[in-house]
């Protein structure tokens, strides 16, 4: 290094020549330069250093100065230059340095050439400022998670917000400063993060606070993305940091569902009634605080009633869960617990204990027996609503919809706008789909209830026709007991049905038809039944034919009297009719010799209908044309013959 003082030395031996006024200047220049340093006047400093600058270049370019003193001036400059820049990051490191004159530091040295330096202090002199800010800010076990999370959100990301503007101020958009602005920036995020699961939602999740977990969740992420319009997207970042903690809440939340659920299972008397007066929550708007809404003027048992309260509400919650892309997991954990909450209704039935009790998730949880059958339709009921209609209609908030498209269409109730999304409607069938496994279960146990005696012993046997003819002197025909027990069972089913289902008249049609085609099918599978009529022990005679085409046409007859008769228990009712004409048949005997033809059969139906549900006979054996059974079709002899011989 070239002290200053050789300078003056360079300029007295160059040419030995009186000095020029430029060799005056740059001998003033080192103690001009130090007296801007020291008095801190930056900008002047800056120029002046751009002037040395400038002469070194021209002395370089024209040779009007002596290699020494060349070498004196560049090194003047660069040991000032070094000065100032020491002095500008200095100042920049002081927590009192703020605003206008940070900035002015850091755009100095910039220009002084040391950009990536400055950059750098810029982003750490927000860092350390908005630590100082947080000394203030200490989080106790009894604060709010939600104070806690505002107050720190808005200090780190108020911060974040400020280091870009003035990054993107100072420095541009050039990809180096952004790269580094944006790693900043993202390493802050995650250290909220960290400090917002510790303080705020360890606590909440752990616990089962959705409430609060998404609270916090959301209050983090507002903040957060105010700095979209800087060009800063951390709100992935939140997310991926936010989601093992809203998880556990999340699953916490449906674990305490189904626990309260069985629960009130186990102590539900399965009577149904209007929701009790619901009471809204302090700071919720929430639908589900509304009693007077569409929703809960259906009636419903007490556990069921819960169950929904408990859903509708906890919907309430699902931002964070759709932006952590949690809907899916959401769903599923739903339909676990109401599949949790079928199989309780299941073993609610009289006799499914033992056979039920082995479904996942039944577990050993007592419940109180349904007795009745409006206690055991109840049931059906529950389920029944709970999966067509609350459950989806809650779901729908897991699907953001553009609810606008609605508002003038008053004719699209919810339930119909979440069957635009494939996940909701699959979600939708597959509660169906439980349903189903309940129904199945009532249908089986009354099917079964009818078939067998208490002791074992069957109602329903081949002994019943094949012993007919030979042992009876007269006969009063009427279908047997089995089909009229059945008859009044339905009868008595659809009264119950009829105040249950208000509204929804077709899930009673479609229980009726099911447990009509359970018995049915029952008759039609029963393997030792068709061995006893096809190959003995005695063969189908006449009036066991009779009898036996009497009763299937007893169930076509009532079932399409009270609209429930499918065209699948029709194929199996004829095809039922169709095999003992063939058992018939066998025995050499011409079956249509015998049997009566279709005006007959409608006949002794209608008859039984009115007698076994208490009306009066028509006189003279007229029928009403004006009853429903007036015009039914009943399969025709005519058709059973044809389809007996093809």
């Amino acid at each position: 290094m070239v002290p200053d003082g050789s300078m003056e030395n360079a300029l007295s031996n160059y040419e030995d020549n009186e000095p020029s006024d430029l060799e005056k200047r740059l001998i003033e220049f080192p103690d001009a330069l130090d007296v801007l340093l020291a008095e801190r006047r930056v900008d002047e400093a800056l120029k002046t250093l751009d002037e040395g600058e400038h002469i070194v270049c021209e002395a370089k370019e024209n040779k009007t100065l002596s290699p020494a003193m060349l070498l004196s001036l560049q090194t003047a400059i660069t040991e000032r230059r070094q000065k100032l820049a020491d002095q500008l990051a200095e100042a920049a490191c002081q927590p009192s340095t703020h605003g206008n004159e940070l900035r002015a530091s850091i755009s100095a040295l910039k220009k002084l050439g040391d950009g990536p330096r400055a950059h750098s202090l810029l982003l750490n002199a927000h860092y350390q400022r908005y630590q100082y800010n947080m000394q203030s800010l200490r989080p106790s076990s009894t604060s709010y998670g939600g104070a806690y999370t505002a107050a720190l959100s808005q200090l780190v990301f108020s911060s974040i917000a400020q280091a870009a503007s003035d990054s993107f101020s100072i420095f541009g958009k050039e990809r180096a400063y952004t790269s580094e602005l944006v790693m900043w920036a993202t390493k802050q995020t995650e250290a909220l993060a960290l400090l917002v699961k510790r303080h705020a939602l360890a606590s909440s999740a752990a616990a089962g606070g959705l409430r609060a977990a998404a609270e916090c969740v959301q209050i983090a992420l507002g903040h957060c993305t105010l700095l979209e319009a800087r060009g800063l997207a951390l709100s992935p970042v939140l997310l991926k940091l936010f989601r093992p903690s809203v998880e556990q809440a999340l699953d916490a939340n449906l674990k305490r569902i189904e626990e309260s659920t069985a629960a009130l299972a186990a102590a539900d008397d399965w009577e149904l009634t209007y929701p009790p007066t619901l009471t809204r929550q302090p700071g919720r708007s929430s639908s589900a605080s509304l009693g007077s809404t569409t929703a809960y003027q259906h009636k419903l048992s007490s556990s069921a009633h819960r169950f929904n309260l408990m859903v509708q509400d906890f919907f309430e919650d699902v931002g964070p869960l759709l932006s952590m892309q949690l809907g899916g997991k959401t769903l599923e954990g739903l339909f676990q617990i109401f599949n949790s909450y079928i199989n309780m209704l299941i073993k609610a039935l009289p006799g499914s204990m033992e056979e039920e009790a082995n479904y996942e998730g039944s577990g050993n949880k007592i419940v109180r027996i349904a007795e009745t059958e409006a206690q055991q339709i109840a049931l059906l009921a529950n389920a029944s609503l709970l999966a067509d209609e609350l459950l989806p209609r809650a779901a729908m908030k897991l699907t953001p919809l553009n609810q606008a498209s609605y508002k003038d269409d008053p004719r699209r109730r919810p339930v119909d706008r979440q069957n635009r999304h494939p996940e909701q409607r699959e979600w939708k069938r597959r509660l169906l789909g439980a349903v189903d496994r309940l129904k199945d279960s009532f249908c089986r146990q009354h099917a079964l209830d009818l078939i067998f005696t208490e002791d074992g012993d069957t109602n329903l046997s081949a002994d019943m026709y094949i012993h007919m003819d030979g042992n009876v002197d007269e006969i009063e025909w009427f279908p047997s007991l089995i089909f009229q027990e059945l008859y009044v069972k339905l009868n008595r089913m659809a009264s119950v049905a009829a105040d249950m289902f208000v509204g929804r008249e077709r899930f009673a049609t479609l229980l009726l038809m099911r447990l009509t085609e359970t018995v049915i099918l029952w008759l039609s599978e029963d393997q030792s039944f068709w061995d006893d009529i096809e190959e003995g022990p005695r063969p189908l005679g006449p009036l066991g034919l009779q009898q036996f085409c009497l009763d299937m046409k007893f169930v076509s007859c009532f079932a399409s009297h009270g609209r429930y008769l499918s065209r699948n228990l029709n194929r199996i009712v004829n095809e039922i009719i169709s095999k003992a004409i063939a058992a018939f048949a066998a025995t050499g005997m011409d079956p249509y010799s015998i049997l009566p033809d279709d005006d007959w059969f409608i006949d002794a139906c209608q008859d039984a209908m009115e007698r076994l549900s208490g009306k009066a006979k028509v006189a003279n054996g007229d029928r009403d044309l004006n009853s429903p059974t007036a015009s039914v079709s009943a399969q025709s002899m005519s058709s059973v013959r044809s389809h007996g011989s093809s």
